[in-house]
């Protein structure tokens, strides 16, 4: 199938990724509009609770840039496992000339 090719992610790429500089200490907070969902990226160790009315705070940092994909990993509803992730990891002077 055209459509399908080794080596790419199936149903994890976003339309947006969450983009942050390596080498900087960044900070996610976390939290749901709905339902109790997990924000999970297995590749960076991370599993944050997203929970509604409550704030959850992980400090990330990483020394190279980097695609990471992860998924909601808590049964949270019939569209649970549509509910991908991406942090993308880029230096800094891109970073900046994207916010600018």
């Amino acid at each position: 199938n055209e459509e399908i090719k080794r080596g790419i992610i199936r149903n994890l790429e976003v339309d947006n990724r969450i983009v942050l500089p390596y080498n900087k200490i960044c900070s996610l907070i976390i939290t749901s509009r709905d339902v109790i969902h997990s924000f999970s990226i297995p590749g960076l160790g991370i599993k944050i609770d997203a929970i509604p009315g409550r704030l959850n705070n992980r400090i990330i940092f990483r020394k190279l840039p980097g695609v990471f994909y992860g998924q909601c990993s808590e049964l949270c509803g019939i569209d649970h496992r549509f509910i991908p992730i991406c942090l993308e990891f880029i230096s800094r002077e891109h970073f900046n000339k994207l916010n600018n």
